[in-house]
């Protein structure tokens, strides 16, 4: 895990709090392992089903470790883990006006997505598919719509499976991907993360090369005056 952070350029890192026993803290526990002077450690409340217990746990990180920030996450079906939006927005006016720093797991829903940001959250994270699909951006024509209309930095946030759907994400204007089984569950997580990091790259750097237009037909890229006879 470590390694894959190091070769991944990643400055961030989410940990699930309600999947790490809190008596364990200072004494090897999975947030031990990390350096929070190399890494920002970003808490969320994946398990959450309702607003109260989201906002409970956002202020258990709070007080635990001093964690203003919080991916939070209010799930809305065990079988999807598709969000709840209705109680994520209650969460998310909440732990604000508390003076949190919030970051949303939301759909790819354009109308939700500058609602929650409207409410103040610092981005907002509409998932590219279900968490641990794998099967990357599914609705780039949303994607774009609420990348376009937002002031606030757009994450895109669980499906990517794979490097080529990292470097989409990017090109569609994307601030930054989210990540965890794509590397997780790679057959070679630490090859993996590192495919990640330079997919990002050159997916930023095409979207800020700018792309030529989609052509129905072929255009010559070599002029066709002073041909030979």
């Amino acid at each position: 895990m470590l390694e894959a952070f190091e070769v991944s350029g990643t400055e961030m890192i989410t940990v699930a709090l309600r999947r790490v026993p809190l008596e364990e803290i200072g004494k090897g526990s999975l947030i031990d392992q990390i350096d929070q002077d190399k890494y920002l450690l970003l808490p969320n409340t994946a398990g959450c089903y309702d607003a109260d217990s989201a906002i409970r746990t956002a202020r258990l990180a709070r007080e635990l470790g001093g964690w203003n920030w919080v991916k939070l996450e209010v799930i809305g079906d065990q079988k999807t883990l598709f969000p709840d939006n209705g109680e994520l927005l209650k969460a998310t006016e909440t732990l604000v006006a508390e003076g949190f720093i919030v970051l949303p797991y939301t759909n790819d829903d354009p109308v939700v997505c500058k609602k929650l940001e409207q409410l103040g959250a610092a981005a907002v994270m509409p998932l590219g598919a279900p968490i641990g699909s794998g099967m990357g951006i599914r609705n780039p024509a949303n994607m774009r719509i609420i990348i376009e209309q937002s002031e606030v930095p757009v994450i895109i946030d669980a499906g990517v499976g794979t490097a080529s759907d990292a470097a989409v994400a990017m090109e569609l204007g994307a601030a930054g991907v989210l990540m965890n089984t794509g590397v997780a569950q790679a057959k070679d997580p630490v090859r993996m993360a590192r495919a990640m990091k330079l997919a990002v790259e050159a997916g930023w750097l095409a979207r800020n090369a700018g792309r030529i237009p989609r052509k129905l037909h072929a255009s010559a890229s070599s002029p066709l005056d002073g041909l030979i006879g």
